[in-house]
């Protein structure tokens, strides 16, 4: 059994799709999964920005055009507000479950960079590494100092998404879960 398994691949690969088909298998075990996923958002076919949504259904905006911000990722503002309201609030939920002793596992969709410029997010990600039963969160691909640390944790396993593994790797994560 893994505590903790991070999922990593370009974007596009099937992370978030990956993601999805463990929590849903987590629903029917005892564990309790908490946490949220990154959607898209589109408009007459393009995309305008991304939301956010947990696991129980509320939502709220990470990123989106139009967005004034001074943190950006090429043409989207990100909103810390919206995302520490929604996304980083649940991963709080989450810590204070697992100090009760509950069985949950803290889905997180995704660390990234958007999501990385919240001091709050990286706080909370940190304190549920440590804290937290498992965590299941998919990670950027690329170098950035505070995915690399996690990546680097001794009580982490990581997984990378290729076009060979990614129909297997949602029953490899619920094992290594379980």
């Amino acid at each position: 059994m893994t505590k903790h398994l991070l999922i990593t691949g370009p974007p596009g690969c099937g992370k978030t799709t990956i993601v999805r088909a463990v929590v849903e298998q987590l629903r029917q075990s005892s564990a309790r999964p908490r946490g949220f996923w990154t959607e898209e958002m589109r408009e007459r076919g393009a995309r305008t920005g991304f939301r956010i949504e947990t696991i129980a259904g509320a939502t709220g905006t990470l990123a989106r055009v139009g967005v004034s911000s001074p943190h950006r990722v090429g043409r989207y503002g990100v909103d810390i507000e919206g995302f520490e309201s929604v996304g980083v609030a649940e991963v709080e939920a989450a810590l204070a479950e697992a100090q009760r002793g509950e069985p949950v596992v803290l889905v997180i969709d995704e660390i990234g960079k958007m999501e990385l410029f919240s001091e709050r997010f990286c706080r909370a990600v940190e304190r549920a590494f440590s804290e937290v039963p498992h965590v299941l969160a998919t990670i950027m691909q690329r170098s950035h100092p505070f995915a690399d640390a996690l990546k680097a944790r001794c009580d982490v396993r990581l997984l990378t998404v290729t076009g060979q593994n990614r129909a297997a790797l949602p029953a490899e994560a619920l094992r290594q879960l379980l």
